[in-house]
């Protein structure tokens, strides 16, 4: 039974009565509280009753959410790469690399997509063709604000992490946009955007369990809260009665953040999705990949949880503390 602060209705409570035999569960259980090393003295539950700021889950799901943002981001970038280079003419490819073809490391230049690296002059076809493809890719994935920073790579670097080795290469030994390489471009920037798109569905998954888990910690809190408040609210002569009722509950609560924090590690071993290619194969590689880069805790639910069940544990033992001191 949830009461709210100062009301005046007394818990029921099984017998507890203390007999020559021995004690009820309860109350021994409660003595051995009190008589523990570690019991927290102090009697007063004031300052007690402010709400758990859940600071953890709620700054995971807000990280969640900007990591969800740029992976779609990168999506519609790589979606549009796809259509620019799709419309794109392309060139015969040429039979050797020498000299009508141009040699890997011209594509270094090509891709930084500055000063002459925009189509024009008199380069040839081929070199136009290149040009355009860098230009493209430069005004789609690498002008997303994050893109950069985030991955320190030239165009050249970029487009072969991305779309594989083998793309800048068939670039520069065909002397330009072939229609292989053409063909491979558009195939592998729109596989990359079909990858952000389940990245992204696997990330709002994640975000609708954190949401869900804050909601059952925010239970927990609010019921811990209430018992709290319901005990300060008790003067007459069933105090200690009372005070067991609300440790009984206390211990309750404990049980739900095990509960929560077991149900949560079951899910951590089944993650949403696998660890991609750019993302360090380890364990839990999924939660690494969102959490590791903030400031909080790579498991904010389990480290919320366990701030919660070491508050209702310290609310336990000043419950405690003043049932043997009502007695």
């Amino acid at each position: 039974m949830t009461m709210s602060p100062g009301s005046t209705a007394v818990f029921q409570i099984p017998d507890q009565g203390v007999t020559a035999a021995g004690c009820s569960s309860g109350w021994c259980e409660v003595a051995a509280a009190v008589t523990e090393p570690g019991a927290i003295t102090a009697v007063a539950l004031v300052g007690l009753l402010a709400l758990l700021a859940f600071t953890y889950v709620r700054d995971a799901e807000a990280a969640c959410r900007r990591e969800r943002r740029r992976v779609l981001d990168e999506r519609d970038a790589f979606e549009t790469f796809a259509d620019r280079v799709a419309e794109m003419d392309t060139v015969s490819a040429a039979t050797d690399s020498t000299p009508a073809g141009v040699p890997a490391g011209a594509l270094r230049g090509i891709g930084r997509a500055e000063g002459g690296g925009h189509p024009g002059g008199t380069s040839g076809g081929g070199d136009v063709t290149l040009r355009r493809v860098m230009t493209a890719y430069d005004d789609t994935v690498l002008s997303l604000p994050h893109y950069r920073e985030e991955y320190d790579e030239t165009a050249t670097e970029s487009l072969a992490a991305e779309l594989g080795p083998d793309t800048t290469t068939a670039l520069a030994t065909d002397g330009g946009l072939s229609s292989g390489a053409q063909s491979a471009l558009v195939d592998r920037s729109r596989r990359a955007a079909d990858a952000r798109t389940r990245l992204a569905e696997a990330i709002e998954e994640e975000i609708d369990e954190l949401a869900d888990r804050e909601t059952t910690l925010s239970g927990i809190d609010r019921s811990r809260r209430r018992l709290l408040g319901h005990l300060e609210g008790i003067r007459s002569g069933n105090e200690a009665d009372a005070a067991l009722d609300v440790w009984n509950r206390l211990s309750d609560l404990e049980d739900e953040c095990d509960r929560l924090a077991a149900d949560r590690q079951r899910s951590l071993d089944d993650p949403p999705m696998s660890a991609g290619a750019s993302i360090e194969e380890t364990e839990k590689a999924f939660y690494a990949y969102l959490y590791d880069r903030t400031d909080g805790p790579r498991y904010p639910v389990l480290a919320q949880a366990a701030e919660l069940a070491e508050s209702v544990r310290a609310d336990k033992d000043r419950v405690a503390t003043r049932i043997a001191g009502d007695r």
